[in-house]
């Protein structure tokens, strides 16, 4: 299949080193700011997305997202940030990247090439029907994710995809593609950049509307949020202040005493 990686086209900006530092930060800057614009065009392929996976989840499926490279960290850097922000469980937000733990801080070579891997990886998790999967490729063409998208859909899995390439192999696999259009990087082909930060900003849309429609969110506040640190214990607190009137000193001890912004407010209204 031919298609053409907007991706990997030649930068508008030629000439990098020969410009002041002054220079480069405004050209990147340049063209970080039509990240946002790019992904805006694409609300309506996120929305279904989010709604394609929600009743998974809300019957107790799971979502993974997998990739390689740049795309496979900022899945899994999704995944960890779940369970302290929402207060969901380990596992139920998963990412997986070709090459396994030791490529979050090392690349390993070649590791995205095998298009059977992505599914071996997936079956450690059992991973069944109920279940969602993102394939992250900014390319669109990585076998590693691609192979693992046909095998969940040979296996009626529901699969989505985000990527940076129109008319992408991956967009053809995946049920729901969600094809963010970011153009040639500053750096030619360096799509840690502006296809990064879409997948990124992406990333944070679906698995933060998600956590809302989940009930993780009340009014605009992180009920659930693990009390991992003395600043999270601190803002707690404060939640729990607003919601109840309570004094400092009273919010916390509630807070601790239940673990939650939620259990401590619902606890003070019971009482």
């Amino acid at each position: 299949m031919n298609f053409e990686r907007i991706t990997e086209s030649v930068s508008r900006y030629d000439h990098l080193e020969e410009m002041s530092v002054a220079d480069i930060l405004k050209n990147i800057n340049r063209e970080d700011q039509s990240v946002a614009l790019a992904v805006e065009k694409v609300i309506p392929s996120i929305e279904k997305l989010v709604e394609a996976i929600l009743p998974g989840m809300q019957q107790g499926g799971r979502l993974f997202y997998i990739g390689a490279g740049t795309s496979g960290r900022l899945g899994i850097v999704d995944a960890s940030e779940c369970p302290p922000t929402f207060g969901v469980e380990q596992g139920v937000v998963i990412g997986i990247m070709a090459g396994g733990d030791a490529a979050i801080r090392k690349a390993v070579e070649f590791a995205e090439d095998s298009n059977l891997q992505g599914w071996k990886d997936l079956q450690e998790f059992m991973i069944n029907e109920k279940d969602s999967v993102i394939g992250i490729a900014a390319s669109g063409s990585t076998p590693y994710v691609i192979g693992a998208l046909e095998n969940c859909n040979a296996h009626h899995i529901l699969t989505g995809c985000i990527t940076c390439n129109p008319g992408s192999p991956l967009a053809s696999v995946a049920r729901y593609p969600v094809e963010v259009i970011t153009g040639p990087e500053f750096v030619t082909g360096s799509t840690r950049m502006k296809a990064g930060t879409a997948q990124k900003l992406v990333l944070n849309m679906l698995s933060t509307t998600l956590m809302i429609r989940l009930g993780r969110v009340k009014g605009n506040r992180m009920v659930d949020m693990q009390l991992s640190n003395n600043k999270l214990i601190d803002r707690g607190t404060k939640m729990v202040m607003e919601a109840t009137g309570l004094s400092e000193s009273e919010a916390n001890r509630l807070l601790l005493q239940y673990g939650s912004v939620r259990k401590a407010v619902e606890q003070h209204k019971s009482a």
